[in-house]
């Protein structure tokens, strides 16, 4: 969508604690006035996709738990009872104002395939385009522990990017970040604006969360810089305050805001992919003239220049990009499989292998994303 008509497609972010009493159950009175605020946006002509929270801490009392579960059957279960009360509480409340509501429940592997991530893009696209609100969440009745996303904070990021937003809204129980740790140092600063995720940032974040809850202020950073790297503006804020959502569209709300950088970072959709969702299948250790070329030059790979290949990949795989040192460069598409480029390495004369490795339109190196690959 875009920002012509001032009307934009956001992302909204929220937290359990935004949705829960201190009981772990669904708070109606935090669902409905968070609700009618995206319906307020709604109204006014925006697409708005909710990232919620809440489906396990919603449903582990009525398992029969007196507190949040810690096995991952347990939690699994619980989120299959929670996520149904949660939908049913969400669509009550956007049809009585007019608005369907719709459920996706996805999981990381649905990221790293290509063909799934266009698929879950171009329904969410539909739904947008309809006037549906869909409403994402994990799906952690299913998800095993090492193929999460850790956390919701970082799939919101993901989300946002996958549907191009304009704005990713995380709502939380603080108000913005802070160059402090606020619990701990009552002078700490709210940050109302930050352009660049600095190592200072990063060091100042703290982990501000709730039991029913599992995103502190770090998993918060590590979405941010998705956001600002695929260009895209963001805000945290406290959920709590009123009118916060409608406040922080029009930018005028309480906390901090987060910078698209649009003037020098551009990452199409398949850049995207590569850089946050890909999942790398195998490594490319690249000698240091073809690291002059790919880093300050911003050509492409040629067979040429490959030092070593690791790991067993096909052809289109994405692969990490190393130096002799063994640095990660970034990410690549690779035109051939391991054994293609195995027997390529084999001839003698590699002056004759001017094969294109990974085209640079398949290459994203961490001068152009200054985030670890694959988040």
């Amino acid at each position: 969508m875009t920002q012509n008509s001032g009307k934009k497609r956001v992302v909204i972010k929220i937290g359990s604690s935004s949705l829960t009493s201190s009981h772990g159950e669904i708070s109606r009175r935090k669902l409905e006035r968070l609700s009618d605020q995206v319906v307020q946006l709604k109204d006014e002509g925006h697409e708005v996709l909710l990232v919620s929270s809440g489906a396990v801490a919603a449903g582990y009392r009525k398992l029969g738990c007196l507190e949040r579960p810690d096995t991952l059957p347990e939690k699994q279960a619980a989120a299959s009872i929670g996520q149904g009360l949660l939908m049913e509480a969400y669509s009550e409340i956007f049809l009585s104002h007019g608005y369907v509501a719709s459920q996706i429940l996805i999981t990381r592997s649905d990221f790293s395939d290509e063909k799934r991530y266009n698929n879950a893009r171009n329904t969410i696209n539909v739904l947008l385009e309809r006037g549906i609100i869909p409403i994402v969440n994990e799906n952690d009745t299913v998800t095993i522990e090492r193929l999460k996303f850790g956390d919701n904070d970082t799939l919101s990021a993901k989300v946002s990017g996958l549907v191009d937003a304009d704005m990713l809204m995380i709502l939380s129980d603080i108000d913005g970040l802070y160059d402090d740790d606020p619990r701990k140092n009552k002078n700490a600063n709210l940050l109302r604006k930050v352009e660049d995720i600095t190592p200072e940032i990063e060091d100042a974040a703290g982990e501000p969360g709730s039991s029913v809850g599992t995103g502190g202020m770090r998993s918060k950073i590590d979405a941010f810089k998705i956001t600002m790297a695929s260009g895209i503006q963001a805000f945290l804020g406290r959920a709590d305050v009123p009118n916060i959502l409608i406040d922080a569209i029009h930018e005028r709300a309480k906390g901090t805001y987060f910078d698209a950088h649009k003037d020098h970072i551009n990452l199409d959709q398949k850049k995207q992919w590569i850089a946050f969702n890909s999942g790398p299948e195998g490594e490319l250790i690249i000698d240091n003239d073809t690291k002059t070329l790919i880093t300050e030059k911003k050509e492409s790979i040629l067979s040429s220049g490959i030092y070593h290949v690791k790991g067993r990949f096909k052809k289109n795989s994405v692969v990490r990009v190393l130096d002799l040192n063994g640095d990660e460069l970034g990410l690549g598409v690779v035109n051939y499989s391991s054994n293609e480029l195995k027997k390529m390495l084999e001839k003698v004369d590699k002056d004759e292998l001017m094969d294109v490795a990974v085209d640079i339109e398949h290459l994203v190196c961490h001068l152009e994303v200054s985030i670890p690959m694959g988040v």
